[in-house]
């Protein structure tokens, strides 16, 4: 289970929204390159894709892994398809709502017939033990909830050791490592952390982890809550300034996170990171922090995939020609597209025998890591009986310089720690 700091990151985020050109993959990674476009008679091979693009938090914030996905198909089609068959593509848009995600769930499975789902990104997935029932395989979901950690036939993008028999992790207890932590500390010798959060159930939550965390990786920690309704963010702002604070972690939305920004550039509180996951590593960065300048340059996003910048990379490179029409680029958007890739693998897998459900399944719980061709750190789904107590793991970092970019830090197939794993309840 990769189910870490940087993947709780973005579950404690959504928890607490919920209550208020380059060259080409080489020819081999796409089946077929040379054949012509499919016969007419060809039977497609249908997938499902369910995002909440309409929800509480605005209309682009689950689109990115579907956009991602859907480029891949869109390009795989384009040269062949897989054995002569396209891949057609089902969308479905939950409304970012239990009560819309299981419709969702029954059109694609019961009417559509899909073979699988891919890169779902679902703000409430009620209809995960659905999906799970009807056998069909979720392929490189986002784990916003504990749905990726609960049932069996759902493979979320960064893996689990979990049981995955009904109930979420090890009798209802996930576990997240300090690597992120633990990075901060070795590679810029960090030393004291605060966390912003809201005076609010959920992010008040997600913010006493984070601190859990940092005390394990011995830094000193500074809390600041800011009212919900009416945030006094210079104030924190000042208070962490004046706790010589080196890093700083957030338990609150994008805008909450702008407006803090802000207040640090004003008040001169200047630190080593602020700290964000992987859902905000995307190019609107000089929009969203447009009043931040210094707080800007000092954002810093952590993950599990390779950064979408890092056009040094092949396969990277491929999947931004493939995404150059997209207005914004974003790193779900590569996620998906490495979701979309995982989903082709297995059913290429599947060709000889026949692409169904059951083949896909097989393939995505052959034990096998896989990494999309080197854009993941190698994805495992085992399931263990016991969680581990401590675990190497390795991680993806990005610092956000203007007129750069989102620049890597390293190579996350080496920046890698064995760290304590800590529970929560999701």
């Amino acid at each position: 289970m990769r189910r870490t700091a940087t993947g709780a990151a973005v579950a404690g985020l959504l928890l607490l929204l919920g209550t208020a050109c380059g060259s080409r993959l080489p020819e081999s990674d796409f089946e077929n390159r040379a054949t012509p476009a499919p016969r007419e008679s060809a039977e497609p091979i249908r997938v499902g894709i369910i995002s909440s693009a309409t929800s509480p938090v605005g209309a682009s914030a689950f689109t990115g892994p579907r956009d991602g996905a859907k480029a891949w198909f869109d390009r795989l089609d384009a040269r062949g398809g897989i054995d002569g068959r396209p891949v057609e593509v089902r969308l479905c848009d939950d409304g970012g709502s239990g009560v819309g995600n299981s419709p969702c769930v029954r059109r694609l499975i019961d009417q559509d017939k899909v073979v699988a789902l891919v890169a779902t990104t679902a703000f409430d997935y009620a209809g995960a033990a659905q999906v799970s029932r009807a056998g069909v395989p979720d392929i490189g979901g986002q784990p916003i909830g504990a749905a990726y950690d609960t049932y069996p036939h759902l493979y979320g993008i960064y893996g689990s050791l979990a049981p995955r028999d009904g109930t979420p992790g090890w009798n209802g207890e996930l576990y997240g490592g300090t690597e992120v932590y633990r990075y901060f500390k070795r590679v810029h010798g960090a030393r004291t952390a605060a966390v912003v959060s809201y005076n609010q159930s959920a992010s008040a939550a997600y913010a006493r982890l984070v601190a859990r965390g940092l005390r394990a990786e011995g830094y000193r920690v500074v809390t600041e809550q800011v009212d919900f309704a009416l945030p006094d963010f210079r104030a924190a702002a000042a208070d962490l300034k004046a706790q010589g604070a080196d890093l700083v972690f957030d338990a609150v939305d994008t805008h909450g996170n702008a407006l803090l920004c802000k207040a640090m550039d004003q008040v001169g509180a200047h630190v080593t990171a602020k700290v964000t996951n992987v859902q905000n590593w995307t190019s609107t960065v000089p929009e969203d922090y447009k009043d931040a300048p210094r707080c800007r340059n000092a954002l810093w996003a952590t993950g599990s995939s390779r950064n979408y910048e890092d056009t040094g990379d092949a396969a990277v490179r491929a999947f931004r020609d493939a995404t150059k029409a997209l207005p914004t680029r974003s790193q779900w958007q590569l996620e998906g597209w490495a979701a979309a890739r995982w989903f082709t693998d297995a059913a290429k897998s599947c060709v000889r025998t026949g692409i169904t459900r059951a083949c896909v399944d097989a393939f995505m719980n052959r034990g096998t890591p896989y990494t999309a061709g080197g854009l993941l750190l190698p994805v495992t789904y085992e399931r263990t009986a016991e969680p581990p107590s401590t675990r190497r793991t390795c991680l993806s970092v990005a610092r956000w310089r203007d007129g750069r970019g989102w620049v890597t830090q390293g190579d996350m197939n080496t920046n890698c720690f064995d760290v304590p794993q800590i529970a929560y309840r999701p």
